[in-house]
């Protein structure tokens, strides 16, 4: 699927320790604990010895094992590399046709239990997103494990529909969509804020649909790839995740979209190809 070269844009921190920032294992925490001392005339050195020595012993692979390990993480890097370079194939081509602004091609950073950006400390638990900060897609591949197993969302195209979402949202901030609903939400209640939360994700979710009318027309699409696609969109529903996690479902408290919601705008920038038809804020 997507053979169309491979991205020099993915940023691997993978096997870094998942610490970032962290100096002895306590992260921004310590960071700003070393600065307090400084500020108040002591010794930083100390503080810092002392956290050093309190490292937990690193278990060592078996040779196999960690042979193992080393051709899954190629192979995800080459996957998200692939699918990224899809990404910019599309996007470098009709973001000037379509609404006149120059592509300038992300960095994606791939990375495994936590990592610092520019919106603050990520973690697994977070999902892939977007950073305007830094203006960088993160991305911990046991998501996609989540994907598979607790959303019953499986498939590399299921995969490359949430990498294509997040992309999205990157356009987004190119365009200054972006811009414009976070100062109204600024102004806005709660439920206001949001509504508008939903709306900017729903049009994530049509500018993947249309990066997927790209692949299509490319002949890259295979038999059911639309299909994980809808089916991933559908899992990861407002409704869909509240119904699983709580048994019921509170509409006002939406923040991505339902199910129907989100496979209706993925199918209708899929079907048009243009990034016009996204226009989620202009509908009620």
């Amino acid at each position: 699927m997507l053979e169309e070269g491979q991205s020099s844009n993915v940023e691997d921190r993978r096997g870094m320790g998942g610490r970032g920032l962290a100096l002895g294992g306590g992260g921004i925490g310590t960071l700003l604990l070393i600065v307090a001392v400084w500020l108040c005339g002591g010794d930083p050195s100390t503080l810092l010895d002392q956290l050093g020595g309190g490292s937990a012993p690193v278990q060592q692979q078996q040779p196999q094992q960690a042979q193992n390990n080393q051709a899954q993480t190629d192979d995800e890097k080459r996957f998200v590399s692939a699918v990224l370079k899809s990404t910019e194939n599309v996007w470098n081509e009709i973001l000037p046709q379509q609404a006149r602004v120059r592509y300038v091609e992300p960095k994606l950073v791939l990375f495994s239990n936590q990592t610092t950006s520019a919106c603050g400390q990520a973690s697994a638990a977070t999902g892939p997103f977007y950073c305007p900060g830094d203006e960088k897609l993160y991305l911990d591949f046991g998501f996609f494990r989540e994907l598979k197993t607790r959303f019953g969302a499986p498939g590399d195209f299921a995969q490359a529909y949430v990498i294509a979402h997040e992309v999205g949202h990157y356009v987004q901030d190119l365009i200054g969509t972006m811009d414009k609903v976070t100062a109204a939400q600024q102004r806005a209640s709660e439920t206001q804020a949001n509504q508008l939360s939903v709306r900017l994700e729903l049009q994530a979710d049509c500018y993947a649909g249309v990066w997927a009318n790209y692949v299509q027309k490319k002949g890259l699409l295979e038999a059911g790839d639309v299909e994980e696609a809808m089916k991933a969109a559908a899992s990861v529903g407002d409704d869909s995740i509240q119904k699983q996690s709580q048994g019921y479902v509170v509409p006002e408290s939406f923040t991505h979209g339902s199910a129907q919601q989100r496979m209706s705008w993925f199918t209708k920038g899929f079907q048009s190809g243009n990034i016009r038809q996204c226009d989620t804020f202009a509908t009620r």
